[in-house]
């Protein structure tokens, strides 16, 4: 059975730094809804009540265009091991890139990756908790490292200009404002 918290637990911290991907949904009023997995260490858990990760550069930018557009946004964890537990924190997301006053000091959390685009902050509304129980169990076996050999191999310029023909509107068409 389900079970919602108003914030994040001491124990729910703890599961989240345990896990080694999570996935972001996201939707505009109008148009697809945005399901996404993430992975490489990119997740901070901020306070009780603020989380964020480093988005990297991707296909699209859908959450960015999303959370302009209505900031509505859901982060989901599970575990694939033997304890199991789906977490879903819901809440108000917001995009922070390079040019804004709080990159620095959030920036500083994360480790700095190739390919780095802007950073997903989310605020937590609510916590919900579910049994988890259908869902299989899988081993870790490490990151792949393509997303961001990809990063390194086009350089920073190759990136900006990837941006710029690839991440500037969703694909509903909503702007994503990555390079003004």
């Amino acid at each position: 059975m389900a079970k919602f918290y108003p914030a994040l637990t001491d124990a729910l911290r703890e599961f989240i730094a345990q896990q080694q991907i999570f996935f972001t949904a996201s939707a505009p009023q109008v148009g697809r809804i945005n399901l996404s997995p993430k992975g490489i260490n990119t997740f901070r858990c901020l306070s009780d009540h603020t989380v964020a990760y480093l988005d990297l550069t991707g296909s699209g930018n859908e959450t960015s265009a999303h959370l302009i557009e209505n900031r509505r946004l859901t982060i989901m964890f599970c575990s694939f091991t033997e304890k199991p537990l789906i977490l879903r924190l819901y809440g108000q997301g917001s995009v922070i890139r390079p040019k804004d006053a709080e990159w620095h000091p959030l920036y500083a959390r994360f480790k700095p990756l190739p390919g780095t685009r802007q950073i997903i902050q989310l605020t937590i509304d609510s916590v919900q908790t579910s049994c988890g129980f259908g869902v299989p169990l899988y081993q870790y076996e490490g990151e792949r490292e393509t997303l961001t050999q990809w990063a390194e191999k086009k350089g920073t310029e190759g990136v900006r200009q990837y941006w710029q023909e690839k991440n500037q509107t969703s694909i509903d068409g909503l702007p994503t404002y990555l390079i003004e």
